[in-house]
């Protein structure tokens, strides 16, 4: 069996569990938590936004001698929330569901907001200690929790093995791939190079744990964001009498999909609403079971506090880099004067692929070659910042499995995998990376589900901001 059939074998597979059980999964576990909570993402988002500001530093000086500053494991896992995904993921959702995928992407990341708060209220309930009295903390934690004996221990031991392989080996794999890629079409930088740089950076911020990580991400993200967002700004200025236009292909095509996917109306909503749900929920990662860990991290008062502040993490990643970069595509390359403008899903692959759109969309306005490099360099910090932190989830998971001496030899096999990503391509990679991300989220919801109560009970906790109560 060749490597592309195995592929084509994996990826249907991932769809059908995908379409058959993740989606309802996922978006139903947000709905539930959304009306236990009473809309906690819109009852608690200003708080959300308050006590991350009241914990504001560029220093950690509030993270404590073990842990996190509730900034900084914001940062830590919207590094890990903003990867290709917010580049390649909106191009993929457009490319397959159209402009009308995006509105499913804002619905499906509304209820994922409820979703994250459940995860970071149950990762700082249920965080520990180790033998050295370092902080750590995680879904195999609340797992474990709710779920005694056997059950609980096969479903922690299987969320553990999956999270390794998705984040620490093939999903840095693929991230590295991503950058290694971008900097050869937009530079001239040979790959092998590339992999070399990417290693060596990666092995200098492993090696220095948990502080020099955190200290790294809450200096990068806020930039990172700057950078994309000035240049997506600049762009919608430059196409502003397309920008109306552009929000109402969002709304008519999110109910009237098949006039720009074609077939019947049965299969184009429903390639919209998976594909926009799909990588909406991979982008913001609100269920799969990997932000948790940074979340448990942080050093708050309570549990609900964290919470409160990963809304703003979902919030950020969908609602302001994602839907910036959909809005960038869709006014240049399918509204107004656009090479996409009035055309349907066979125009679209014939001209484009998945993952020249966003190059494409920004050489519009910059010029191709100006639009490449800013591509490149966005998805560099992107993707690198999602390496750092998948490869701390994955190493807190390597240490519940194989103790603490395991660390160093996952640290190792983490960079061989990013230079071997920078080096190689191949769509199995990709697909088991998909796959595997997909199986995470299994035993993180089920153990979700079955704490509800406990998170609903946080989720009344009264919010003290600037010394009053605002329950």
């Amino acid at each position: 069996m060749t490597m592309e059939v195995l592929a084509d074998w994996v990826s249907r597979i991932s769809n059908v569990v995908w379409n058959g059980l993740l989606l309802y999964l996922l978006v139903g576990t947000g709905i539930v938590f959304t009306i236990r909570t009473r809309f906690i993402q819109v009852r608690k988002f200003g708080a959300g936004w308050k006590h991350l500001f009241g914990h504001f530093s560029l220093n950690g000086e509030k993270a404590g001698k073990d842990g996190m500053s509730p900034f900084q494991a914001l940062t830590t896992a919207i590094a890990a929330q903003v990867g290709t995904g917010n580049i390649a993921g909106a191009a993929t959702a457009l490319y397959s569901g159209g402009p009308g995928a995006i509105f499913w992407m804002w619905l499906s990341a509304f209820f994922g907001m409820s979703t994250i708060y459940g995860e970071a209220v149950l990762a700082q309930k249920y965080k520990t200690t180790d033998d050295n009295g370092h902080v750590t903390g995680g879904p195999i934690y609340y797992i474990r929790a709710r779920f005694t004996g056997k059950f609980g221990k096969f479903l922690a031991g299987f969320f553990s093995v999956a999270i390794i392989f998705a984040l620490g080996f093939t999903g840095n794999m693929v991230q590295a791939n991503s950058i290694s890629v971008a900097f050869n079409t937009a530079f001239g930088a040979p790959m092998i190079v590339v992999g070399i740089i990417c290693a060596i950076i990666a092995a200098f911020i492993f090696l220095g744990g948990v502080q020099r990580l955190a200290s790294v991400t809450e200096k990068v993200v806020p930039i990172m964001a700057a950078i994309f967002l000035l240049g997506g700004l600049i762009v919608l200025i430059v196409r502003i009498k397309y920008v109306p236009a552009t929000i109402g292909m969002i709304f008519k095509y999110a109910f009237q999909p098949q006039a720009i996917i074609g077939g019947g109306f049965g299969y184009a909503i429903k390639t919209a609403i998976s594909q926009g749900a799909k990588r909406g929920l991979f982008s913001n990662e609100a269920g799969m079971g990997s932000t948790p860990h940074a979340h448990a991290l942080a050093n708050v008062k309570n549990p609900h506090e964290q919470g409160t502040v990963a809304i703003i993490g979902v919030f950020i990643d969908m609602f302001v880099i994602l839907t910036l970069n959909a809005l960038v595509i869709i006014s240049t390359l399918y509204a107004g004067d656009g090479p996409l403008a009035g055309c349907g899903a066979a125009a679209l692959s014939s001209t484009f692929n998945k993952t020249n759109l966003a190059q494409c969309a920004f050489g519009t306005v910059f010029g191709y070659k100006a639009g490449s490099m800013f591509v490149a360099i966005c998805l560099f910090f992107f993707a690198f910042s999602t390496i750092l932190s998948w490869n701390l989830f994955g190493k807190i998971n390597m240490v519940y499995l194989f103790g603490k001496k395991s660390a160093n030899v996952y640290t190792l096999l983490a960079l061989i995998f990013i230079f071997l990503g920078t080096t190689m391509s191949n769509d199995l990679v990709w697909e088991l990376s998909d796959m595997l991300n997909q199986l995470m989220v299994i035993p993180n919801a089920i153990a979700l589900l079955a704490l509800t109560s406990h998170v609903v009970k946080h989720s009344h906790t009264p919010d003290r901001l600037s010394g009053r109560e605002n329950g």
